[in-house]
């Protein structure tokens, strides 16, 4: 047992030891699936914390020779799979962390030292079969295969690692790209490759060093959806077994989406509000909110009024496909949309070709980085929010309007335009302290057309539900009667209780009518 070469199943034993562990051992039928095959090229890029060194170290676990894992996995999926058995310690495995390398490799090339740190020990296994002053890794692996047909399955964590942290350093960027496509691409001695790391494979151009990897990014993870984090079935069971509530905690941690699994949840976090007992920011913790703010202030037209929409509740179409993957090279705001993507600050619908703000956790986020500066006029809103809700919850009409007045005006400056639209942003935004007891959508749908917002109460807080219809030069009082006449309160199923029906108006005569506001109270039996 090595430290690069077969580094054994501790990782992996650890993992299934702790007090809460997540079966996701289905991904390896997956990988058996690809061995050897020209889909043994496998990049899975997630935000950070998104459980993908531990996926790392279940397949050193399990493929690795040079120890018997075959207990560790007794009870899990993949037991009953058909190539289990085939597969387990079979293999030759060359576990490469890259952050590590770069870090300790100081003012030498990181290939370089990773050479120096990883021959020597390949050396202690298959010395008689390379020449002893051989010094470039893939050469080394070629004779080994040459003499034995010995293949190796590489495993590479923040493979990204020196484009995140060496963000202008181009050449080398480029000249580390070039070693792993010598060392992978077309090698006979490659059984399977799995990287992974928070970007996509980094692209030139229109062209990538390494085309021959399959991505699997927050943009599509294919066939990796589950293993992506934890699904919603996963996140019932655990609220079951640590009596946590299930709605609160979708409200925190889901929002990430994909084409079959819609609700996928932050394991971290999951993880941690079992642990813990309670709701809060547990991966957004882990780095300072500086991060998110430099992308927040980039200046390109229009990503200012886009941050505003997403945090009013709404979505942005997103043009993914111009992102160099990279942290330096923006040349639109959809590139930096997409990096928020990719670094799990946004979430992204794939068919509609959206991105949006997840769950209350990431809100929490945006909000600190605001706080610090440039955003004043949405600040002025969010601070002014929890009077707007008392206000609405008492009925206060006049109040309302004055308030949707104010919030309006001050994120006007912000928003490129002026319509529903603006009007459904400015309100998400000014019942923005409404979130802790309830969760928004906009444009709801109800069989009959789309409730512009409807705020639905988490369990056991005791407030009524709110159905918010925006018009945009009409009156407050066809906005409740289309409230009525469209039956949107039929459609909250499963609800019961007060509901309050918000008719909101805004004139585009602002000077002479600023808006209007009718709230009438029903009952959902």
């Amino acid at each position: 047992m090595g430290i690069y070469l077969n580094p054994g199943n501790k990782g992996f034993w650890e993992s299934i030891r702790s007090k809460i562990y997540v079966d996701k051992t289905g991904l390896i039928a997956y990988t058996n699936e690809y061995l050897n095959t020209r889909e043994k090229y496998i990049c899975v890029s997630r935000p950070r914390r998104f459980g993908k060194s531990m996926t790392l170290e279940m397949l050193a676990a399990y493929y690795g020779c040079g120890c018997v894992s075959g207990e560790l996995f007794k009870g899990f999926k993949i037991e009953n799979h058909a190539s289990f058995r085939e597969h387990l310690n079979q293999y030759d495995v060359i576990f490469l962390n890259m952050q590590r390398f770069l870090s300790r490799a100081k003012n030498q090339e990181v290939t370089e030292y990773l050479e120096q740190a990883v021959i020597p020990e390949i050396r202690k296994v298959y010395g008689e079969f390379f020449p002893e002053d051989e010094t470039n890794l893939s050469a080394v692996l070629e004779y080994i295969y040459a003499a034995t047909g010995r293949q190796f399955i590489f495993l590479i964590d923040e493979w990204d690692f020196i484009m995140r942290e060496k963000q202008e350093a181009e050449d080398a960027q480029k000249r580390y790209l070039d070693f792993l496509r010598d060392l992978l691409k077309d090698q006979p001695y490659v059984a399977l490759a799995y990287m992974t790391g928070i970007l996509p494979v980094k692209k030139y151009g229109s062209h990538s060093a390494l085309n021959m990897f399959t991505e699997y990014s927050m943009t599509n993870q294919y066939v990796f959806e589950e293993y992506t984090g934890f699904t919603e079935e996963e996140v019932r069971s655990l609220c079951q077994q640590y009596q946590m509530d299930f709605a609160k905690t979708s409200s925190w941690y889901d929002g990430y989406s994909f084409r079959k699994f819609k609700h996928i949840y932050n394991p971290r976090s999951v993880v941690a509000a079992m642990r813990h007992q309670d709701l809060s920011s547990f991966w957004t913790s882990t780095e300072t909110y500086d991060a998110l703010k430099i992308y927040m202030d980039m200046d390109f037209d229009g990503l200012r009024s886009d941050i505003v929409h997403m945090l009013g509740g709404g979505r942005i179409g997103v043009n993914t496909l111009g992102f160099q993957n990279d942290m330096h090279n923006f040349r639109t705001k959809d590139d930096v949309l997409t990096l928020l993507i990719h670094l799990g600050y946004l979430a992204y619908d794939s068919d509609a070709e959206e991105a949006y703000i997840p769950n209350k956790e990431i809100i929490r986020e945006f909000e600190n980085a605001m706080s610090v500066g440039g955003w004043q006029e949405v600040m002025n809103v969010l601070k002014a929010s929890q009077k707007l809700l008392d206000d609405t919850l008492a009925g206060n009409e006049k109040s309302v309007a004055e308030g949707l007045d104010r919030a309006h005006t001050e994120i006007a400056s912000i928003l490129t335009y002026n319509d529903e639209n603006s009007l459904g942003c400015a309100i998400g935004l000014a019942y923005y302290s409404a979130r802790k007891d309830y969760k928004l959508i906009r444009e709801f749908p109800t069989g009959y057309g789309f409730a512009d917002v409807v705020f639905l109460p988490l369990p056991r807080v005791g407030k009524p539900a709110m159905i918010v219809e925006l018009k945009y030069g009409k009156s407050a009082h066809e906005a409740i009667e289309q409230i009525k006449d469209r039956h949107y309160a039929r459609t909250l199923e499963g609800y019961s209780g007060e509901i309050l029906l918000v008719g909101v108006n805004y004139d585009k005569d602002k000077k002479n009518k600023p808006h209007s506001c009718l709230i009438e109270k029903i009952e959902m039996h």
